[in-house]
């Protein structure tokens, strides 16, 4: 009987990988001739991405697909580069760490409090930059990155709404599936009350890979265990790693990935670096299955301890963390940076 079920259990995914492969040929039939960037971008992974994000749908997914390849060919996001956006980087608001997560997916710490401009179009172009510096560096059998958003030295000055908005929709209709998990660590309790605020900017999927954790609740320690080397994590989130962030360090990183990006967008590389179909969607399926059951109690649950509804549990695939259009005060700067 066991031998029959698995038998069943592997035609029938056998069956849907078909489907799906088939909805992937219709999307790219539909978009017609593109762009030399702009077919290198619509890989069959990349056309999963935005079927998955859209529940596979053919017309939605489209729709959303030719949204973005305007949005590409208008705000060339491949085509930003270190020394236009170092600026919004020298407080270390957000940065790519020089390690990954046990899963292989590269991850960006986020920390709103250290935001150093009020320029909404500068805050946009820098996270945008930084996605795809995320993006160029996931390994062959990654197609999602990890967010860490420190709170600390957060206050109300740091929220804003209208960057929050454009945040959400740069990230939801440009980059559908890319975020695999975010976590807020430390959020002060007055967050919980924005929520609501930009709850109608995020979509399900969004909110359900979002975990809470907060430094004096017991469970913390076993949550990032399982999810990085805590000798590689920052002590910032309770890691043993005690080298903050260097500006001086960081930006000749970027520099050297700005090197590699005209490689990336390269017909040579594409025909290389091209991802089984099998890949990619392994990869989207275990995110989707992984967010959609981590939704415990503890995640939705605030600083007060007050349990939030799913529907709550909206703070965000970073646009929140990445905003705010004040500066921090001096008591309130963290001390690793």
């Amino acid at each position: 009987m066991s031998s029959m079920n698995s038998a069943s259990n592997g035609s029938e995914k056998q069956s849907v990988f078909e489907e799906q492969r088939a909805k992937i040929g219709i999307v790219r039939a539909s978009l017609g001739t593109l762009p030399d960037k702009l077919s290198l971008y619509c890989s069959d992974a990349s056309i999963a991405r935005y079927l998955a994000a859209r529940n596979w749908n053919v017309k939605k997914a489209t729709k959303m697909l030719k949204e973005t390849l305007k949005w590409r060919l208008q705000y060339k996001p491949e085509e930003i580069r270190w020394e236009e956006v170092a600026n919004e980087a020298e407080t270390g608001k957000i940065y790519r760490t020089n390690y990954f997560d046990k899963h292989g997916r590269s991850i960006l710490v986020m920390r709103p409090g250290c935001q150093n401009t009020k320029s909404t179009k500068g805050q946009i172009r820098y996270l945008v930059y930084c996605m795809e510096n995320a993006i160029i560096n996931l390994p062959p059998e990654q197609e999602q990155m990890v967010w860490l958003v420190d709170f600390h030295g957060f206050n109300l000055s740091n929220l804003s709404v209208k960057v929050t908005k454009e945040t959400a929709h740069v990230l939801q209709d440009h980059y559908p599936e890319r975020l695999g998990l975010a976590i807020l660590y430390n959020p002060p309790k007055f967050f919980e009350s924005f929520w609501m605020v930009v709850k109608p900017f995020l979509e399900p999927k969004t909110y359900r890979k979002v975990k809470f954790v907060y430094s004096d609740d017991h469970s913390t320690k076993k949550i990032m265990e399982e999810l990085f080397n805590m000798d590689e994590l920052e002590c910032a989130f309770g890691g043993h790693n005690q080298v903050g962030f260097n500006i001086n360090d960081y930006a000749q990183r970027m520099r050297e990935d700005d090197k590699r990006i005209p490689l990336f967008w390269s017909q040579e590389n594409a025909s290389m670096s091209s991802k089984p179909l099998e890949m990619a969607m392994a990869v989207l399926d275990t995110g989707n299955s992984e967010s959609d059951s981590d939704q415990s109690d503890k995640e939705c649950e605030g600083k007060s301890g007050t349990h939030m509804p799913d529907s709550e549990c909206s703070p965000v695939d970073g646009s929140v963390e990445v905003t705010g259009s004040g500066r921090s005060g001096g008591s309130d700067q963290q001390s690793v940076q």
